[in-house]
């Protein structure tokens, strides 16, 4: 059986991430009420700096797992980023055990958090992989949009890598929505199972799921900037 990352792991890695980002920048957090409080969740989030994970991570409302590639795993970042309940993942390949990992978070009913362009970029959500589509449709878990606005605006002096110390970070949740439209209805069977989790991974479904996807995270994004003026 493979092992499912610690939720009381990641709970301490939010706390240090509350800590870090609070301290360094000035984050402006909206519509975390959004995020359901029970239950699997997966957050999808937008990806146009290396902050973007550790500050959703710290102002999150629940703790979260994120699926972070393998080269960010070196010397002790490697026990560091484990020992937080954090995924470790190989990009280049079907990682099998990242996947299982992946999905017992989510049947134990935590957070997964996915970037779901796969690597970062201009962080607008134009190219969506079909990893996420697969762990909505496969878990029945809803998506719950997250837009990080303001971390890649300008580099920092004294660190170019990162963003000016105290400046402003808006981090945006969304509305939570199922990755197959009406997975909540009543053809689940009458047994109320959401037909999200009924294992329809046809190439047709997640790529119907994946369109669908992507029309409701870039419909977030416009909708955060609206928002925050960004």
């Amino acid at each position: 059986m493979t092992d499912v990352p610690s939720t009381q792991g990641a709970e301490v890695g939010r706390r240090i991430g509350v800590g870090l980002m609070y301290g360094l920048w000035k984050p402006r957090v909206l519509g975390s009420w959004r995020v359901p409080a029970s239950g699997p969740v997966i957050f999808a989030v937008n990806h146009s700096h290396n902050i973007d994970g550790p500050m959703v991570m710290g102002v999150a409302p629940r703790p979260t797992h994120f699926l972070i590639k393998k080269e960010a795993f070196v010397g002790p970042l490697d026990p560091f980023l484990t020992g937080i309940g954090q995924l470790k993942v190989d990009r280049h390949s079907t990682d099998r055990t990242a996947i299982a990992r992946a999905l017992g978070v989510l049947e134990q009913g935590g957070v997964l958090g996915i970037f779901p362009e796969g690597t970062r970029g201009e962080g607008d959500f134009a190219s969506i992989r079909a990893g996420l589509a697969y762990f909505a449709v496969r878990s029945g878990a809803p998506i719950v949009p997250v837009a990080v606005l303001g971390s890649s605006d300008r580099p920092g002096r004294l660190v170019k890598a990162l963003p000016p110390l105290r400046s402003r970070v808006d981090v945006v949740f969304g509305d939570p929505f199922d990755a197959i439209e009406g997975a909540r209805s009543s053809d689940t069977g009458g047994g109320g199972r959401r037909a999200g989790g009924s294992g329809r991974r046809t190439r047709k479904a997640l790529d119907e799921a994946t369109a669908r996807i992507q029309k409701q995270l870039t419909a977030h994004l416009e909708n955060a900037r609206r928002l925050t003026g960004r």
